[in-house]
């Protein structure tokens, strides 16, 4: 009996190894980034334009980054926006501040001002802007809070302010044709000024483009990481072979299995592209590509969090750099 027992401990050991290489996905998925995706790719769906997603403008005020989760660009217009993953029961108070009861432990939690701290990151990419030369009409950049959690219930709802979409107004958001806005998607997304001149919007996608954002993970099943990429771990001949892949010099990786023998994929291949600094993104006119075991790993460090996450290669699909 306790050789059966044994055995069976074996396989399911081997075969966690072998075939189940999502452990670290689901151990460091977060829901809230997870929202942060679901909405950038909603907006661009709906609205076309270009999101840009985990930006980290420098505050010259305070020394620090701001981080921002979401801009929305169009001609003639650019939104900053906050997504707050809330859920349960909230309200605002008499100073404005949002009060949060969850739907089981009834316990209240107080968070600061979700709108005045979206104005205030937009002020900062505002200001960050101009020191790189793009001056924006004013009025053309604009700021708002996504609440995208269908567990949240919102008291008073009338109380939130019209820079506030609840949940009940993002499930209402319907395709329209390219530059149509109407009733209150009209209010929320457009400030009713004059079409940018075609070159200044263009700086602005080059310089959003270019702007400090945190690295990503693409992982199976439709999974997001943002933080920080830190090194590789595994084989000193894999290490070598992937020595090159720095942020200074790559933008952009690709995991792909190249082969299996036995239970498991013995190789992975890795195709990264050289930053280009003078365009959008990297150049895809020409990938390097380096072989390496599927017992590489990746060093992580996912944002909000103190801990260094290891990620297998093999639960890989993409990975993003920032310059």
């Amino acid at each position: 009996m306790w050789l059966e027992i044994a055995c069976g401990l074996i396989v399911y050991t081997l075969f966690k190894c072998f075939f189940s290489d999502g452990d670290d996905v689901v151990e460091a998925e977060s829901s809230d980034t997870t929202a942060l995706f679901n909405v950038a790719n909603k907006l661009e769906k709906l609205y076309g334009g270009k999101v840009y997603l985990g930006l980290r403008i420098p505050d010259a005020e305070t020394g620090s980054r701001q981080n921002i989760d979401i801009v929305l660009v169009n001609k003639g217009e650019a939104v900053v926006i906050s997504v707050k993953n809330f859920a349960g029961f909230i309200s605002i108070s008499r100073d404005g501040s949002w009060v949060c009861e969850g739907e089981e432990v009834h316990t209240a939690s107080v968070f600061l001002i979700p709108v005045e701290e979206t104005k205030k990151q937009a002020s900062i990419l505002e200001s960050y802007l101009e020191q790189r030369g793009v001056a924006l009409p004013e009025g053309y950049l604009s700021y708002k809070v996504v609440l995208p959690n269908p567990k949240l219930h919102t008291i008073h709802s009338d109380y939130f302010p019209p820079e506030v979409i609840t949940y009940d107004q993002w499930v209402l958001l319907k395709p329209e044709p390219k530059g149509l806005f109407s009733g209150w998607i009209k209010g929320a997304f457009r400030s009713g000024r004059k079409e940018m001149q075609e070159s200044i919007h263009q700086k602005l996608n080059f310089t959003l483009s270019t702007a400090p954002m945190w690295d990503r993970l693409e992982l199976k099943g439709n999974k997001y990481v943002l933080g920080e990429f830190m090194e590789f771990k595994g084989e000193q001949e894999d290490i070598m072979a992937l020595r090159n892949i720095k942020r200074s010099k790559v933008s952009r990786l690709i995991v792909q299995k190249t082969s299996m023998f036995g239970l498991a994929h013995s190789k992975l291949q890795v195709l990264y592209s050289a930053r280009d600094y003078r365009s959008e993104g990297a150049s895809a006119s020409e990938w390097m590509e380096e072989t390496v075991r599927s017992s590489t790993e990746v060093l992580f460090q996912p944002d909000h969090s103190a801990k260094v996450r290891k990620f297998k290669l093999s639960s890989i699909i993409s990975m993003q750099l920032s310059a």
